[in-house]
This record gives structure tokens, sequence and C-alpha cells, in this order.
């Protein structure tokens, strides 16, 4: 959410970007959607620390938005600032991923790794990659969304070495849950438990 709110902020008063503010707005209402959903399914431990969460991230661009507005004068260095902090974000959400490539590696299985999430942030990385590149030129789209195609291109190289294996029917160092010891449970006919 943080991503697409700063992001949005780089486009309205910084680069004044119809395009770029169109779609992190569009990120921001399917976010909100996603944790309306997850408050309303969650426990209360999960709820407060969704709220707290959501908290920090409220004072966090408030943050940003007070220092681009009140400390910052001119549009090059406010678009350098949320620039590099868009690129931080960004490079983080591409990376993601990229942090089971141990566990895909070390079990030759892509089974926790998805084919279409990766495919899916290589055309991201590249779409803006592209648009980045479209005049107006834009480095802080480019850099961050370049590091995106190449984190992209990591996963897929990766799923097509390891995708003939998806880990059916390999131990992977998970817990399962199977019966420790003789005791089984039965179900008699009248619906209680009968154990053996």
């Amino acid at each position: 959410m943080v991503l697409s709110a700063t992001t949005a902020r780089y486009a309205v008063g910084i680069i004044d970007s119809t395009l770029v503010l169109t779609i992190n707005s569009v990120g921001l209402v399917f976010e909100f959607v996603y944790l309306t959903i997850f408050y309303i399914y969650s426990t209360n431990k999960g709820r407060k620390k969704l709220l707290l969460y959501l908290l920090i991230e409220a004072i966090f661009f408030a943050g940003i938005v007070l220092i681009t507005m009140l400390a910052l004068h001119g549009t090059k260095k406010r678009s350098m600032i949320v620039g590099v902090l868009c690129d931080v974000f960004n490079v983080m959400m591409y990376a993601a991923p990229l942090t089971i490539m141990a566990k895909v590696i070390k079990t030759k299985s892509v089974k926790y790794m998805p084919f279409w999430l990766s495919l899916a942030n290589f055309l991201n990385g590249l779409a803006w990659t592209t648009y980045a590149l479209i005049h107006p030129f834009d480095i802080y789209v480019l850099v961050s969304n370049g590091i995106g195609v190449v984190s992209g291109i990591v996963q897929l190289m990766l799923y097509a070495c390891y995708f003939s294996n998806k880990g059916e029917d390999k131990d992977d160092g998970d817990l399962e849950l199977k019966p420790t010891g003789g005791h089984e449970i039965e179900v008699s006919s009248n619906g209680r438990n009968a154990a053996s």
C-alpha cells in the first residue's frame, strides 16, 4: 500500500503523469478491498496487527508528503527523494518472490514458486521499463522496473530448470500431520470417537 500511495504522490505533485496516477490509484483500491476482506475474516489479534501496520504506513506517508511539500522546494529535489523511495519499495516488491529461490534449488521443486506470479512480475517490470524509456524518460521508473525485469527473468529461468518436478511426491521438509504411535481414532456408527 505504501508503494502505491508513494508512487501516486510521485505522479501527482512531482511528474504530473496521469498514467502513473491512474495505475497506482487502481492499485490502492485493490489493496484496500483486500485489506477490508482480511479485516472482516481476521481474528482480533490479526485486526489489531493490521490496524497498527496501517497506522505506521499512514504516518510514514504523511511524513513523505510533509517533507516534500514543506522542506523540499523545486520539482527536481522532490522527484529525487520520492523517486528513490518508490525505487526502494518497488525493488522490495520485485525481489520478494526471490526469497523462495533457495528452497526451490534445495528441493529441486517449483512447488512454492507459482509460475503465474513469476510471469506477471516479469511482464509488469517489462511494461513499466518500456514506459520509462518512452518520452519523457524517467530514470526512477526505469531503475526499479529494470531490476524487476531481471528478477522476473531469474524467476522464469529457475522455473524452467525445475518445472518438471512440482514436488507432489517429494519430501521437502514440510511438516505433515501423521499419527505418532499406535493410537488411531475411529468414528463409530453413532458418530462418537472410539480410540483403539
